[in-house]
């Protein structure tokens, strides 16, 4: 089985500056880096989408998919609490009776 390779920021920012670059295709300098040419127009997409944010590392999310996750755990979170909350009032109001 063939293990999947990894690469550095670093790696993929100066490959995608070489296929914008140079008079070379994307295919042959995709070739000289031994990488799939998919693979580097794929780079050059996500980095022309968003530098900033484009590639975070392994296992990292970008900033504002950090940012939604902890929005959308903290929601549910909250719907659990107002669940409770729920139950809680319906439980005292029948002890009131």
């Amino acid at each position: 089985m063939k293990e999947r390779r990894t690469f550095t920021r670093e790696f993929k920012l100066e490959a995608v500056r070489l296929s914008m670059e140079d008079d070379r295709s994307g295919a042959e300098v995709a070739r000289e880096l031994g990488i799939h040419r998919n693979l580097l127009y794929k780079w050059r997409k996500e980095l022309l989408e968003d530098e900033e944010e484009s590639f975070p590392g392994r296992g990292n999310l970008k900033a504002s998919e950090a940012e939604l996750q902890r929005l959308r755990r903290e929601v549910a979170r909250l719907r659990e609490d107002q669940e409770i909350l729920k139950k809680a009032l319906v439980f005292f109001s029948k002890e009131s009776k």
